[in-house]
């Protein structure tokens, strides 16, 4: 065997093992409850952490928020913005920069998720929340908005049209207050439920929860020659779903929520390639 095929065998293996290795409970001492946490997003210097709370069934989901102050995080509270008690409001996004937070939330429409939008004042607190206009939305529930590093916002929604019951889109903004939604290019969407992704900023790695048979789980995608590749199902719990991906910059780390026992739901925090940056998330220190 040639010294690059050793080396080429010896790469590949190192990716399996990394690529199989368990993910650990992150969830801050701070913000963990008895409850189901999930879908957490991070501000760009990793000091404030958006997610929402259920309860054990996963419904009367509440957004919250949490700062890194004197090495630890927050009490979590509702943000000024945060609709009154009873409405559903979950999935934040943090945009690129951190100007912006998407969200989702049946306050327009009870039972009908919709993807909302709320930007930092020139004071840096929250301004008023606002709901995107269709097509974006839709009579149907819209799932977990991203928006990516060339403006385009990612998102799941169960609206008609594509192959399952729940599928990908992408919506391109188009500067005059309009929006362009187009189905995820690529065949990620399938007879099955495709409803959450995260993308990596480097537009590289995508994770997709998608339940293609019992329960959701997360698959890996890597884009390669402009298409998106399988790269097979995130090492998780076989016996329980994982929701809310959030990548890091690079890809090669990935954030979830899952089933930690029968009573809550917390953030775990997987390598998916060798070289995963150790310092996301950053730890509050």
């Amino acid at each position: 065997m040639s010294l690059q095929s050793v080396s080429a065998s010896a790469m590949v293996l190192g990716f399996l093992l990394a690529a199989a290795a368990a993910p650990e409970r992150w969830t801050p001492a701070e913000i963990s409850t008895d409850l189901y946490e999930s879908s957490p997003t991070l501000s760009p210097d990793g000091r404030e952490l958006f997610f929402f709370r259920a309860d054990r069934q996963f419904d009367h989901c509440r957004l919250l928020s949490t700062r890194c102050v004197g090495g630890h995080w927050t009490a979590p509270t509702e943000p000024a913005f945060a609709a009154t008690p009873g409405v559903l409001e979950t999935d934040p996004a943090f945009s690129p920069d951190g100007r912006r937070l998407y969200y989702g939330t049946d306050r327009h429409r009870k039972d009908d998720l919709d993807i909302w939008k709320v930007e930092r004042t020139a004071d840096g607190e929250w301004g008023a929340p606002t709901r995107l206009p269709e097509p974006v939305n839709s009579t149907h529930s819209e799932l977990l908005p991203r928006e990516l590093a060339d403006g385009r916002l990612l998102f799941g929604s169960n609206r008609p049209g594509e192959p399952g019951g729940r599928d990908l889109y992408l919506a391109t903004p188009q500067g005059d207050g309009e929006w362009r939604v187009e189905p995820l290019p690529g065949g990620v969407n399938t007879a099955g439920d495709e409803y959450e992704a995260d993308i990596s900023l480097d537009g590289r790695v995508m994770v997709v929860v998608a339940n293609r048979g019992e329960r959701s789980h997360l698959y890996r995608y890597e884009r390669v020659d402009g298409q998106w590749r399988d790269r097979g199902q995130v090492p998780a719990r076989q016996d329980v779903f994982q929701v809310g991906p959030l990548l890091s910059p690079d890809g090669k780390r990935l954030l979830f929520a899952q089933a930690d026992d029968q009573k809550s739901g917390e953030l775990f925090l997987v390598d998916l390639e060798p070289g995963a940056d150790s310092a996301w998330p950053r730890v509050c220190d």
